[in-house]
């Protein structure tokens, strides 16, 4: 899981388009964090909880990254679901999760983590599985559930033990927050996206893609072990703003 040696690994090429795409995600998501923690330290000052270009730049990140889920979905299970490699990586995810949650109280006690991207990952990951074998009614559903999760609200979905659901009339004080819906609506249309691109003969360009480039391989190894670097990389930026802010002081 966490070896991120990437010069041989082929049976991950086959699906290099999709690796590439998450490394994008990476980076993109790179971009936001370290803007966050500039802000953090007082090296800029901005609103990344009201500024319409932090909102919506994170939106496109969202939703890039839980559309590959839904397309990973489909592509590790269309053939069959296999509950040892299922419950392998809900493992990893849990744990993971685990330690966001930990190192968010830490750093942030009042609004640390408790349903942010990897928390939302883990139960659609489960949920999806009923999914993978529809097609057009993933596409149906994924849209009204978009739009559900985007237009309605009840009081009732405050409550604490209900805020992971959505459909929240205010968003909750926390740093990151992903909730079933709309977000799982995204995670369906990345199911409906899954045989389309790899079944349909029009699309078969993105089976063969391969990286043509040191940038391309880079970032397509990224992909491939996105889950290590994006625990790793907020300590890291972290850890370089803070020793950084010393120097200054």
């Amino acid at each position: 899981m966490f070896n991120i040696t990437c010069s041989s690994d082929k049976k991950a090429s086959h699906y290099g388009y999709i690796d590439y795409l998450r490394g994008v995600a990476l980076l993109l998501m790179f971009v936001y964090h370290f803007s966050f923690d500039l802000n953090y330290y007082q090296f800029i000052e901005t609103d990344f909880y009201n500024n319409p270009f932090w909102i919506y730049f994170r939106i496109i990140i969202v939703s890039l990254f839980l559309w590959l889920v839904g397309v990973s979905l489909w592509l590790a299970n269309h053939n069959g679901i296999k509950l040892s490699r299922v419950a392998k990586r809900l493992g990893w995810l849990i744990a993971a999760a685990a330690l966001v949650s930990y190192s968010s109280y830490l750093t942030f006690p009042g609004s640390y983590i408790y349903f942010g991207i990897l928390h939302f990952i883990i139960v659609a990951s489960i949920i999806g599985l009923l999914f993978v074998r529809l097609y057009y009614s993933n596409l149906l559903l994924g849209i009204a559930l978009i739009i559900i999760g985007t237009t309605v609200s009840f009081p009732a979905f405050n409550h604490d033990m209900l805020q992971w659901f959505g459909l929240m009339t205010h968003k909750p004080v926390t740093e990151d927050y992903v909730p079933f819906l709309p977000w799982f609506g995204v995670v369906l249309l990345g199911l409906f996206s899954g045989p389309l691109i790899f079944k349909y003969r029009h699309l078969a360009f993105i089976t063969r893609w391969r990286e043509k480039n040191r940038f391309q391989s880079t970032v397509s190894c990224m992909g491939r072990h996105s889950l290590i670097i994006y625990l790793l990389h907020q300590p890291l930026f972290m850890g370089i703003l803070f020793v950084f802010n010393l120097m200054l002081h």
